[in-house]
């Protein structure tokens, strides 16, 4: 018996080929030289080469590195060559990024539209390297790519995911088995688009307020219309008296010495307290107490520390959007149904305030949530993209640069403004000193990381 398993266990350890000891190599002379030519030749040149290179396999300038895909070939390891091809672009795209030449990273794309792709040949080369192609064609990590061009296509018809494309940026830059191209490529463009959005969404909110005429308005970033302004006043006087992140400070400090059986009880009410008004305010308690008494048993006795308050955040968020990244969670098919949306966004804002590691972990979970939808037409998912307005907004208002506030037109006292209909309301905005959003992203992700890797979800 001892000696079948010593048997079994040495078999993944037998020493690879002379040749797949050369792949390497071979992949850091190719990636050397697109670095090089993507920086001194044209982008029609660089074009022309990439498709000679990975496409035709001939007729190249740069012969010598013709055997790096060769090699790949004939060992038969299609994953090696998704991953030299995907790194090879994401160097081309984050170049052209930097030199905001937009056109030619379309154009990369459109090259695995050549009908070369689907043309029958006898060399048997050449046909496993189509058959590749065509995958690649067919995968995740193809609209992965696509992504950084969606926003330039004059599409017939706008997919309506594409309006939330970065948060499905998330996911390939917190990946750390993606190439360091691929994930610099996503976190740059992902930081764009929200500076966009940001800068879209205050200009608006000041011009749309005033005698401007509606010739020169700024375009409405969100998908709502006019119904926004009234959204964003009822957003801030969902904070009240009281900012969100004081709330979150306040409480950190006073659970900061409580077992962890303790911290979860007084998370719930922490979470929920914005809630007791709401019709629905007892299911969502009675539901999220359920699976907090049950999360991580073996620590209750335990005192509370960053470690588990980073996993216990990522724990309610899946449970509060998608526990299993396949479909979304019962309590979010629940609370989107049942409630208002901004009950659940703000829960999920309270939870990102005490834990802003946690962020990109919602947001991968929010990309989770789109990829299930996204298949469905437009017109079926209403709630879900007016669940996405209102988290984005949100997000937006409490978590970047920029400060919005909520100034009454008349004199009022404290009672009369509580009662104040909010259309004798003006939203104002600052840029603000310091932001929840300023968190180190490598810091992030290194929470992220460790999170991973100490507990099982």
């Amino acid at each position: 018996m001892t000696g079948d398993r010593l048997a079994v266990s040495r078999q993944p350890y037998e020493d690879p080929s002379p040749l797949q000891r050369e792949i390497p190599k071979s992949q850091g002379r190719l990636y050397d030289f697109l670095l090089e030519i993507v920086k001194t030749w044209s982008p029609e040149d660089v074009l022309e080469e990439f498709k000679q290179l990975f496409l035709y396999q001939t007729n190249t300038t740069s012969a010598h590195l013709l055997p790096t895909i060769y090699q790949i070939l004939i060992s038969n390891q299609e994953q090696e060559f998704r991953n030299t091809l995907k790194r090879s672009c994401y160097i081309l795209v984050n170049n052209w990024e930097l030199a905001r030449n937009h056109q030619a990273i379309q154009q990369l794309v459109q090259l695995f539209s050549d009908p070369i792709l689907y043309k029958s040949t006898v060399s048997p080369n050449l046909k496993r390297l189509r058959e590749w192609l065509r995958n690649f064609v067919g995968s995740q990590d193809f609209q992965e790519l696509k992504l950084f061009v969606n926003r330039f296509e004059k599409q017939t018809k706008e997919r309506w995911s594409d309006r939330y494309t970065s948060y499905l940026l998330v996911p390939q830059y917190i990946d750390l088995d993606n190439s360091f191209e691929q994930r610099q490529a996503a976190r740059s463009l992902y930081k764009k688009l929200k500076e966009r959005f940001k800068f879209d969404l205050a200009m608006y909110t000041a011009y749309s307020q005033s005698a401007v005429s509606r010739e020169y308005m700024p375009k409405n970033p969100t998908a709502l219309g006019d119904e926004v302004l009234h959204l964003i006043k009822r957003i801030l006087v969902k904070r009240g008296f009281f900012n969100y992140s004081n709330l979150a400070r306040i409480f950190l400090n006073q659970t900061q010495n409580l077992s962890y059986r303790d911290f979860k009880r007084s998370l719930l009410v922490y979470l929920t307290s914005a809630s007791d008004h709401h019709p629905f305010a007892d299911r969502l308690k009675n539901r999220l107490a359920e699976k907090l008494n049950a999360l991580y048993c073996d620590h209750d006795d335990k005192a509370i520390d960053h470690s588990l308050l980073l996993r216990t955040s990522n724990r309610v968020i899946d449970y509060l959007t998608t526990e299993h990244r396949q479909d979304p969670s019962p309590l979010f098919a629940l609370l989107i149904a049942e409630a208002n949306p901004l009950l659940l966004v703000i829960v999920l804002l309270r939870l990102i305030m005490i834990c802003g590691y946690s962020r990109s972990h919602l947001e991968v979970r929010i990309a989770d949530l789109i990829r299930f939808y996204e298949k469905y037409p437009e017109e079926e998912c209403q709630w879900i993209i007016h669940f996405m307005e209102i988290f984005n907004i949100t997000l937006t208002i409490y978590t970047e640069n920029i400060q919005y506030n909520l100034v009454a037109m008349a004199k009022t006292t404290m009672t009369q403004a509580i009662d104040s209909p909010l259309e004798t309301y003006r939203i104002f905005s600052q840029i603000k000193n310091n932001s929840f959003s300023n968190a180190d992203p490598d810091l992030e992700l290194a929470a992220l990381e460790d999170e991973r890797s100490a507990f099982a979800p």
